[in-house]
């Protein structure tokens, strides 16, 4: 994410180097009136916390305004939202969760602005529909702050149109090696496999794969569910996806199911001409995935 969304309000930042932000003044009784059990305290953001690492500050509150009062059980949360942040479908997605998961460590506790979150829950809710999430009820954007100090993006800054994708979102195939294990991770199961056949089903395209597979991830996939999948590339029947125009070719695929259906979560050529991607498979067999249980939780 680039560092030019944040701007500096001077005089503001006295225990924060660095922090490009923009504030508005609040009270401290928004989001309930937090109760922690201890007093919270400033701590270094660490790099292990790649949500939030180098953007824009270096300290943190502890506990956090989502209530977590364990580094490790913010790690842990905070990365089932990365693979959002990868999607690119707001310039605000990082700014407005890292303001909840490790806020500024300032005087008094900044919360993100009400139309800070509206932007970027409007801008990625059409995105995570397509992978089976709703906006969870924790992140309710009237719980925030809109006339006095809270964290929004500076004027002048240069949004993406609400909602807008180039390409089906699982089908985005311009990701580094970090970005592609963290999808991985995010996903309840990934396996390698032909296509046979794509469809279309309302406004779903359906992905038949073939008979054979070979299984790099399970999770909760069943045997005679891998047998018979069919996986469904949910609203995607008219957005672009150069991987299902070719059925030749051998993919990682990654899925979770929801409800009754296995949605397609991501899908990569699998192409040992490519740098990236053999770093990615060779990177996989000791890389250890965060502890999260599901993402966007």
């Amino acid at each position: 994410m680039r560092s030019g969304w944040f701007w500096v309000l001077l005089g503001l930042l006295s225990a924060c180097k660095a922090a490009e932000y923009e504030y508005r003044w609040e009270s401290d009784l928004h989001m309930g009136g937090r109760n922690y059990g201890k007093p919270p305290q400033c701590v270094d953001i660490p790099a292990e916390l790649r949500l939030c690492y180098g953007v824009g500050y270096s300290r943190m509150l502890l506990p956090n305004l989502l209530e977590h009062d364990r580094m490790e059980e913010v790690k842990q949360q905070a990365s089932s939202w990365v693979p959002l942040v990868h999607k690119r479908c707001h310039p605000g997605t990082r700014v407005f969760l890292c303001a909840l998961f490790a806020p500024v460590c300032l005087d008094r506790t900044i919360y993100p602005c009400r139309g800070l979150c509206e932007e970027v829950r409007d801008g990625c809710r059409p995105i995570m529909e397509m992978f089976g999430y709703p906006w969870p009820d924790m992140l309710t954007c009237d719980q925030f702050p809109q006339d006095d100090v809270c964290m929004s993006m500076p004027n002048g800054t240069e949004a993406t149109p609400t909602g807008f994708s180039p390409v089906c979102p699982p089908c985005d195939n311009e990701m580094q090696v970090d970005a592609i294990l963290e999808h991985i991770c995010a996903s309840e199961f990934v396996l390698k496999a032909k296509i046979k056949e794509v469809t279309t089903e309302h406004t779903d395209r359906k992905v038949i794969l073939q008979k054979r597979k070979k299984m790099i991830k399970q999770g909760t996939l069943r045997k005679e569910d891998l047998a018979k999948l069919v996986l469904h590339l949910r609203n995607g029947a008219d957005c672009p996806c150069q991987q299902l125009d070719n059925l030749r070719n051998q993919y990682l695929i990654m899925g979770r199911k929801v409800d009754n259906q296995f949605l397609l979560t991501g899908i990569h050529k699998w192409d040992k001409s490519s740098t990236v991607f053999k770093k990615t498979i060779k990177k996989l067999k000791t890389y250890k995935c965060p502890g999260h249980e599901k993402v966007f939780k």
